[in-house]
């Protein structure tokens, strides 16, 4: 990935929901200005949901999600509109698209009340505006409304700004780690040579922090953990703040002068995306853990499994040495987060970055709603290690 580019993790996620042939494939289209879906008279074409990363001005950098049909049926239509509601745990903005000749039913208003009982901002397109012969525009309740023709594009330029206006309402000012440091504080990054990155890369938390610091004029430091005591010695005076990666976080607090804050990667997106302070109590939950518990391991991402890898190995093995426990492991990466987590004791998460902010509370609050302790790689090991007093006292913002 280039250091210029946004990573889907920090995207908007706009996604288009609606019946069958509402319109919700050619609204996509005529938004977008792109073939992006297929489009076709025949009912249910779209049958798992479609993502696009792009530019869409005015909105920026997106992700578009087109949608199977709310109202699909038989056994795999079933399956479709499971994979449809899936969607509403990453969508920042809904977009309901209705066909405005036969109005909202009660497959909309379902929908509505999905979009408020989780909070999404929504919006409902009134499409193929251009049949409503003889008909006047429906006076709506809900807040916000367009109405559009994908196919003559009447009205799309105004639904973009409307779209843009209600995701900018939902923009968040959180930093990963700028507002911990100030303009020109040295900051040093520990970063072991990962086995699961491509060749010559930093993987994306990495590249994300560097490019967080370097926005407000920060100047960081890059080592591997076998260089940090080099580092130390060739700096004038210690610096404002050192973040490792959590696989090496005992030996960097060992060789970390104890006057220095010292924190991860891991954690930083835990305060970044997630809830530190939910993910802090999860990590007690490891002084209940006995034989045979059931514990998830979930990552955001989807990589090759490489000997050694912390999710499958390092921590399962650390877990072990900490409770005295055999505890049983389940694993699941990318988008395979269950909905039904109330049979585990303990989920432990990685930092999420190729997951949107929205995703990663939406998994925090489903394992809160089935009252099942959830915390966070780095928070995990800080805690099995002892610095984790020490590695969250480094989160204090620099007023």
């Amino acid at each position: 990935m280039g250091m210029n580019e946004t990573p889907s993790g920090e995207r908007v996620h706009i996604a288009f929901f609606g019946r069958r042939n509402a319109g919700k494939s050619s609204l996509v289209n005529a938004v977008t200005g792109q073939e992006l879906a297929i489009v076709s008279d025949i009912r249910g074409t779209t049958t798992d949901p479609v993502y696009k990363s792009m530019e869409l001005l005015p909105l920026g950098p997106v992700v578009i999600i087109d949608t199977p049909g709310i109202d699909d049926e038989g056994e795999l239509g079933l399956k479709r509109v499971g994979k449809t509601r899936q969607v509403l745990n990453k969508a920042d903005l809904a977009v309901l698209v209705v066909d405005a000749v036969e109005g909202i039913s009660s497959w909309e208003e379902e929908m509505i009340r999905l979009f408020e009982k989780k909070e999404i901002p929504y919006l409902v397109a009134y499409n193929k505006m251009d049949l409503l012969t003889g008909k006047s525009e429906q006076e709506s309740a809900v807040k916000h409304t367009a109405y559009v023709s994908a196919r003559t594009r009447e009205g799309i330029q105004q639904l973009k700004e409307q779209m843009a206006r209600l995701t900018s309402q939902e923009t968040d000012e959180k930093r990963l780690a700028a507002d911990l440091v100030k303009p020109l504080d040295t900051v040093i990054l520990v970063v072991p040579i990962d086995k699961a990155a491509p060749k010559g890369r930093l993987i994306l938390p990495q590249q994300q922090v560097i490019r967080d610091l370097l926005d407000i004029g920060a100047m960081p430091f890059v080592c591997r953990e076998s260089e940090l005591s080099e580092t130390f010695a060739k700096l004038k005076e210690d610096p404002a703040l050192v973040i490792t990666d959590s696989q090496v976080f005992p030996l960097v607090d060992r060789l970390t002068p104890p006057q220095v804050r010292l924190t991860s990667f891991s954690i930083l997106f835990a305060r970044y995306k997630g809830d530190l302070k939910q993910a802090a109590e999860g990590a007690k939950a490891l002084e209940m853990i006995q034989d045979g518990d059931p514990i998830l391991i979930s990552e955001g991402c989807t990589h090759h499994r490489q000997c050694g890898d912390i999710g499958t190995e390092k921590l399962p093995d650390w877990i072990r040495q900490y409770t005295g426990k055999a505890p049983e492991f389940h694993f699941a990466s990318g988008t395979e987060f269950p909905e039904d987590v109330s049979g585990y004791k303990l989920i432990v998460h990685c930092g999420g970055c190729m997951l949107n902010a929205r995703e990663m509370k939406s998994r925090l609050r489903s394992a809160a709603d089935q009252e099942i302790p959830m915390t966070n790689y780095g928070i995990l090991i800080a805690y099995m290690k002892g610095i984790l007093k020490r590695s969250m006292g480094a989160l204090e913002p620099v007023r």
